[in-house]
């Protein structure tokens, strides 16, 4: 039998830092998108392979056999931390493959989309009794239970349930998702003022989200810096149901200026020069995807007949920015199976 899950990203998150557990409660509007991640899981009789699983992590160049569920990981956690969660039926082994179109540390949600679309392969194996929401918490608590790491709650919600959404987190990490409900003229217009741009290293900046956690964590929940975050989240949201893609824009600025005051370093030196690119060109606005820091990705939404001169622009002047296809994605985690 072979199962075949995918799994889109997500961008334009404002709101993000408040879906966590130092902020208590938040907001977050954002949106999901293609290129997507897949698993895929084969199995065979058991005692067919060296060991349980045979893992191959194809963005990583990186293929070997484990046992899961002995008590420590070898190569890639998160990965083997989901097989474990899940487990495999008594009667056989596993050949997995996991890929993603989008760089690892992209900043887009990538290793929560990978995980949503692992566990919903291996649901399937067990019957498939997880819901859309029960993937997202599963993934969430792989990395907060199993493997201790930080997380917020919304890179899960978007790869299970994909689509444009407003998330109101009550009490973390319990939220509610609403799927904004847009024309499809609308619709077809953000999708193609929108770039996703990768800014040619994996995002990596522990050391400066671990002191904005700190210092966050002493200021309280309804620190002024999150207040203003939660804000762009309900102003994106307000623009979008308006069909207001200049006011959508500022609210994706705003929020970037917001993780700014979180920690200059927030948004690197390279977010910075394609961020005055996008001006000259005179760019509707501007998220820095995810928490921000070195490396990660940059979304840009161009005013309209723009797009191409300043995807232009910005490659003659940062030639180490790709610029990744990118497609709304309506709905979210998906599974075939095949015998």
């Amino acid at each position: 039998m072979k199962t075949i899950a995918c799994a889109p990203i997500r961008i334009c998150d404002n709101g993000g830092w408040t879906d966590t557990w130092f902020a208590r409660h938040g907001a977050v509007c954002h949106v999901a998108v293609t290129p997507i991640v897949q698993a895929q899981v084969e199995t065979v009789a058991r005692g067919t392979l060296q060991k349980r699983v045979w893992l191959a992590a194809s963005n990583f160049g990186q293929a070997y056999y484990f046992d899961p569920g002995n008590g420590g990981y070898e190569k890639h956690p998160l990965l083997e931390a989901a097989i474990a969660r899940i487990g495999l039926p008594d009667d056989v082994d596993a050949k997995i493959t996991l890929h993603s179109r989008t760089p690892p540390g992209a900043g887009t949600g990538t290793s929560a989309a990978v995980c949503v679309a692992l566990l919903a392969a291996l649901d399937v194996l067990r019957g498939g009794q997880l819901s859309l929401r029960d993937l997202a918490y599963e993934a969430y608590a792989v990395e907060t239970e199993m493997l201790g790491r930080q997380s917020g709650i919304q890179d899960q919600l978007a790869a299970a349930y994909g689509g444009i959404n407003w998330i109101e987190v009550d009490d973390y990490p319990q939220a509610r998702v609403r799927p904004l409900a847009l024309n499809l003229p609308f619709r077809k217009t953000l999708e193609s003022q929108l770039r996703l741009a990768y800014l040619g290293a994996a995002h990596n900046s522990s050391g400066v989200h671990e002191m904005v956690i700190r210092e966050q964590e002493d200021l309280g929940p309804d620190s002024p810096r999150l207040e203003t975050l939660r804000r762009t989240a309900a102003q994106a949201r307000d623009a979008l149901l308006a069909e207001d893609l200049p006011a959508y824009g500022r609210a994706l600025t705003a929020n970037t200026e917001g993780q700014m005051a979180l920690h200059p370093d927030l948004v690197n030196d390279t977010a910075r020069r394609l961020i005055e690119i996008a001006k000259a060109h005179g760019a509707l606005g501007w998220k820095v995807n995810g928490a921000g820091g070195e490396g990660g990705s940059v979304a840009l939404l161009a005013a309209g007949g723009t797009q191409d001169a300043l995807v232009t622009a910005a490659k003659q002047e940062l030639p180490q920015v790709a610029f990744l296809p990118l497609r709304l994605s309506p709905g979210g985690v998906r599974v075939q199976s095949f015998d």
